[in-house]
């Protein structure tokens, strides 16, 4: 699996079905299993048994994952049930047969509501996952010489963009990637992502400098903010160029986390000068300094946003990357990411912003065949 979305519903964090997921079946089967259970308590007793109270309950049951024609034959059914004298289910002062008639034809038509909606808010939330993946199309496997793996968490429930972004693309001048972090997050940042990838998307086919992409995606965010007064709108951004070898790395800092060199079971920081957000207009003026990284057989580089660095337990103690990623640094990139999300969300009470995790695998020449 190249890279995970960001959605709540998938890698195993479906949200609850009160929050709008399919009922699990024991929902869908409890409106059939009262009614016969009912029913064989009333056959099965010697004297009059007063649950017939509990039929009427059967209908509304029926609107939580039935659509309407079935909770109207579930309420037909009971409503049947209460004039067979066998059952005795509508003796005087028990069960109200009207009141049941009533609640019947009231969850049919609770049902038809809940039916509309649902079939309304499915093709709204197909219209926005499209657009969002638009946005952020999921990670090839592979790019040029690098294996690519990578995790993005959205921090606003039923998304799949926040306000994270990274992206891996080949040009002439190389392989380049970047990952970056937009003020704020959810999808009020979307915007804002959506314009910074595609200005990294068109650098990468025309700058011949690492430093140039950087003062692009700086004046991206400066020209889209210019009409508004205190627009206050930057990110920080991690950008790298590999060498068509893949034995070393550039690597640019726009204010963005460092990255972490994996090399055997050693997490290494890479200490980069770090530039300024983009977005200020300060990049063209005042350029990062870049860096160079020679690169060894097996070496994998690992990127994150400050949802990872910055998450706190519940003493206010941030997360120990560097420490915690060492112990899974020998496997494998999609287990490493997987592995390291499950012990993020283990240490912190609770994940409040957008959360980015990107491996890169330097490929040798001897392996890209």
């Amino acid at each position: 699996m190249a890279s995970r979305a960001a959605s709540g519903r998938q890698d195993g964090e479906e949200s609850g079905w009160l929050r709008g997921s399919p009922p699990p079946r024991w929902v869908r089967a409890l409106p059939p299993t009262l009614l016969v259970a009912v029913c064989a308590a009333e056959l099965g007793s010697d004297h009059p048994l007063d649950i017939g109270f509990l039929l009427g309950t059967i209908p509304s049951l029926a609107v939580l994952s039935y659509g309407p024609v079935a909770t109207g034959i579930f309420g037909v059914v009971v409503i049947l049930l209460l004039n067979v004298p066998a059952l005795q289910l509508n003796r005087p002062g028990n069960t109200d047969l009207w009141t049941i008639t009533f609640i019947a034809v009231l969850s049919v038509f609770v049902s038809l509501i809940r039916a509309r909606r649902e079939a309304h808010l499915v093709t709204v939330r197909t219209v926005a996952e499209a657009a969002q993946r638009a946005v952020l199309p999921p990670l090839p496997e592979r790019v040029g010489p690098l294996l690519c793996a990578g995790l993005y968490r959205a921090a606003q429930r039923e998304t799949l963009v926040g306000g994270d972004f990274f992206d891996v693309r080949e040009g002439p001048y190389g392989v380049r990637a970047v990952v970056g972090d937009v003020q704020g997050h959810g999808l009020s940042a979307v915007g804002t992502v959506a314009s910074l990838l595609g200005a990294f998307r068109e650098a990468v086919l025309d700058q011949r400098d690492l430093g140039a992409v950087a003062a692009r995606l700086d004046r991206r965010l400066v020209v889209d903010s210019a009409g508004t007064e205190h627009a206050e709108l930057f990110a920080t951004a991690l950008l790298l160029e590999f060498s068509p070898s893949a034995d070393a790395v550039r690597l640019v800092s726009c204010g963005h986390p460092h990255p972490l060199l994996l090399r055997g079971a050693e997490a290494i920081e890479l200490d980069l000068e770090p530039g300024a957000p983009v977005g200020l207009g300060l990049v063209g003026a005042c350029p990062p300094q870049g860096r160079t990284v020679p690169l060894e057989r097996g070496d994998r580089l690992f990127l994150a946003s400050d949802g990872v660095t910055e998450g706190r337990d519940d003493t206010g103690a941030f997360y120990p990357l560097t420490d915690r990623l060492a112990k899974f640094a020998e496997d494998s990139p999609t287990a490493l990411i997987e592995g390291l999300w499950e012990d993020l969300v283990e240490f912190c009470a609770t994940v409040r912003d957008d959360v980015t995790m990107l491996v890169l695998t330097p490929l040798s020449d001897g392996d890209q065949g």
